[in-house]
């Protein structure tokens, strides 16, 4: 099997997770900001290179969507046990996640098809999470920006959350169709 250009940048995201993590638990806070910067470049390039050159591949499209949740989720667990942002927001933004995967695989299992694409409201949703992660670290490296980090969590709260209920809603309509 071979792994083309956009698959290669999305497994160097899924590499990068364990030294995101490290470097945070041993609070090399720049050194982890520049690490999950990488890995979320990594998630744009993939993007970018698969529809630009037709690189788009069934492993692509499993890959991606678990190379961002497994990153998304790392982060929120790891910023929240160090208490840089609220275990809230952390539970809500797994939450999505494992509604999202599990509802996949139920649609899956019941009807024998997977034709669930992201959302523009998922997209943004992951765009603002990456927004969040990268400006909670900043906010630790550079004090004064901490009072703008509340924005950032409370738009994240809201973005998961809605963007949950619109994949439940395009879930309940695939199985609605079959059934």
């Amino acid at each position: 099997m071979h792994i083309n250009t956009a698959n290669k940048f999305t497994l160097c995201r899924i590499l990068l997770i364990p030294f995101f993590v490290i470097l945070l638990i041993y609070n090399y806070i720049g050194a982890s900001l520049f690490v999950f910067a990488i890995a979320s470049l990594t998630d744009a390039l993939d993007g970018i290179i698969a529809r630009k050159w037709d690189q788009k591949t069934r492993l692509g499209t499993f890959l991606d969507p678990m190379a961002d949740k497994a990153l998304l989720v790392a982060s929120f667990i790891a910023l929240a046990i160090l208490g840089l942002l609220p275990s809230w927001l952390a539970v809500i933004t797994i939450s999505r996640d494992l509604i999202i995967v599990f509802g996949s695989l139920i649609v899956y299992i019941l009807t024998g098809n997977l034709n669930f694409y992201p959302t523009i409201l998922g997209k943004i949703t992951t765009v603002v999470q990456i927004l969040t992660v990268l400006f909670a670290l900043l906010s630790h490296l550079i004090q004064k920006l901490t009072p703008y980090l509340p924005v950032f969590i409370w738009l994240t709260a809201l973005f998961t959350i809605i963007s949950c209920f619109h994949y439940l809603y395009i879930g309940m309509g695939m199985f609605n169709e079959v059934s």
